[in-house]
């Protein structure tokens, strides 16, 4: 018996997923210009070679691994398995906003959720008593009032607040940094089989991909883009919490934040958000009157299926260009709209060699090669990527990083640039 369409096309979408060099951007990228993952695999190499794309990705191209795809699809045949691509009616529509969005979702549990309206609710790993008391009570309270939670299943805070949405409603999503072949931190096993009960397990990452450091902010980002607002619990200055934070900010989401005691280390970073602008909560009816402010986030939308084909056929067009969040290489790629003002806030920028020393010392020694590429002007990851020889998951954190301690700033079209 032949194989049905759409697991032909997922197969070319499980494929690129795991092309060497190739993120979320770039995989929009090569989709976008090609019509379609499968598209991108039957080019020819002179097409691949005029986008310039490396000889590694283009042996890649030439030879994928099918036997890790077909180990995926044998995953995904199993029940309460989903696999969502970002052309797939069921896409969360808020996540399909931000600009960088994954394309291509596992899910374990019930995908629907994932289109529902939520919380997203992050913290540091090691709370106290009163802080994940705090989460737990929070969760469960929104959760009857109908949001589901969303957190990202580590240590703390993401913990209990995920305990919370299983003791009220029951909605939870929880995004993994791994393949969810596997779960961690392994202590939340009991807790993952919860979740996938009456929630949802969710990662970006293609199955056997175990966990590492860059994930962790590249994980927060789908955190936020899948939520209405974001609510930080008890956040020390370097908190990894802060990723998710900053991601609802670009994302143009509510961010919220619980205050505490001053000479309380765990809830600076809360402090911080404060003063930039996070809003003050003192109860969960705090987060449900500003989220009613904002109904603009709660449509419901599914998109329109259309545009599919009905057959398969060779380089067929899935996507009309104009509509993909992708992000242009050069700044002279924007509309004009867009074009960088030539405001001198816009072109002051302080140079590597220009910090203290003390700041230089704070940065690790790619941060600060990081910053030397910058030098030249506003630069995609997808060119630091190249430039670095760094991984798009070790660029995105560093950024992050960078960004945080406010030596680097995100401009118009997704390019990063000294601040």
């Amino acid at each position: 018996m032949s194989k049905s369409i759409q697991r032909i096309e997922e197969e070319y979408w499980l494929a690129l997923r795991r092309a060497p060099g190739v993120g979320a951007v770039k995989f929009m990228r090569l989709i976008t210009h090609f019509g379609s993952p499968r598209n991108v695999f039957e080019a020819s190499q002179s097409e691949w070679n005029a986008l310039k794309l490396n000889e590694k990705l283009c042996n890649y191209l030439q030879a994928p691994d099918w036997y890790a795809v077909e180990k995926e699809l044998k995953w995904l045949a199993e029940p309460n398995n989903h696999l969502l691509t970002f052309i797939h009616p069921d896409y969360p529509p808020l996540l399909r906003e931000i600009a960088d969005p994954p394309p291509i979702l596992f899910v374990r549990g019930d995908n629907t959720l994932l289109s529902s309206q939520q919380i997203a609710i992050v913290g540091t790993r090691k709370p106290t008593n009163e802080g994940a008391q705090t989460a737990r009570e929070f969760a469960e309270y929104l959760s009857h009032q109908g949001l589901t939670i969303t957190s990202g299943m580590a240590l703390g805070i993401d913990g209990a607040s995920h305990w919370g949405a299983l003791a009220g409603s029951g909605k939870t999503i929880a995004v993994a940094g791994t393949g969810l072949d596997r779960i961690y931190p392994p202590q939340h096993r009991e807790l993952a089989y919860k979740i996938v009960e009456t929630g949802a397990l969710v990662s970006e990452w293609p199955l056997d991909v175990a966990i590492r450091r860059s994930h962790f902010p590249i994980r927060s980002r789908v955190v936020s883009g899948l939520c209405l607002g974001t609510l930080v619990i008890e956040a020390p200055e370097r908190s990894g919490a802060l990723y998710a934070a900053q991601h609802t900010i670009k994302q143009g989401r509510e961010l919220f934040a619980i205050p505490g005691s001053i000479h309380n280390p765990l809830v600076k970073g809360c402090h911080q958000l404060i003063k930039k602008g996070a809003k003050l909560v003192e109860s969960a009816a705090d987060i449900l009157e500003e989220l009613q402010i904002h109904r603009h986030f709660t449509a419901q939308t599914k998109v329109e299926t259309s545009f599919l084909p009905k057959k398969l056929e060779p380089r067929t067009q899935f996507f009309a260009k104009p509509t993909l969040p992708v992000s242009p290489t050069k700044p002279d790629e924007l509309p004009a709209s867009q074009q960088p003002q030539n405001s001198d806030d816009e072109n002051r920028s302080i140079k590597p060699h220009e910090l203290s020393a003390s700041q230089l010392a704070e940065n690790s020694d790619d941060e600060n090669r990081l910053l030397a590429y910058l030098k030249a002007g506003p630069i995609s990851i997808d060119n630091l990527v190249e430039q670095s020889e760094l991984t798009a998951g070790e660029v995105s954190s560093m950024l992050l990083m960078l960004e945080l301690r406010g030596l680097v700033v995100t401009k118009s079209g997704g390019l990063y640039a000294l601040l």
